[in-house]
């Protein structure tokens, strides 16, 4: 789209016979997918594509619903091919940490739900909003985890990648 409305400006300014350095298009923010990676893109796909389905406790696949880290793992195992532990606690230990500043679409946060760290976990989407499994609420969708009640509950998050989550997974468990 962008490349088009150079094409179209620099056209027009061409007909007009007017160019000046200073005439630009403003450039665009680039939108989720476009900040993230091929494979975030699978993820982030597969997981709004999953909008809707609802909350089963224990459960890690649409057809019968999903808790937290089953809605994460199945999607993680179908978009990238990674094999991720159940349970939030679980996974909250694989790749390495980000700070909130950092996030990037895709990567994993966790929430402190059931009064203890790293209860809830969700796929960060962009934009200060994650897709996530809740308890309540509808089944699968976006929140924004700046609300007070997302932002009062916020633990921490991190990053997977093939290399970082099959390394961790082979070292011995403390």
């Amino acid at each position: 789209m962008r490349i088009f409305n150079l094409f179209l400006a620099c056209t027009l300014a061409g007909f007009s016979g007017l160019v000046y350095a200073d005439d630009t298009v403003p450039a665009e923010e680039p939108g989720i997918f476009e900040q993230a990676g091929f494979a975030m893109q699978e993820v982030l796909m597969s997981a709004l594509a999953l909008s809707g389905t609802p909350y089963k406790f224990g459960g890690a696949s649409p057809e019968t619903g999903f808790d937290c880290s089953g809605f994460v793992r199945y999607v993680f195992n179908q978009a990238a091919n990674l094999t991720l532990p159940h349970g939030a606690r679980a996974i909250s230990q694989l790749g390495k940490s980000i700070p909130v500043d950092q996030l990037q679409p895709g990567d994993l946060v966790f929430f402190n739900t059931l009064k203890k760290a790293f209860s809830h976990v969700g796929i960060y989407i962009g934009e200060g909003r994650f897709i996530h499994a809740p308890s309540s609420g509808g089944g699968v969708h976006v929140v924004d985890m700046n609300s007070a009640y997302w932002a009062k509950r916020f633990n921490g998050a991190r990053r997977l990648d093939q290399p970082t989550v099959q390394q961790t997974a082979a070292e011995p468990s403390e």
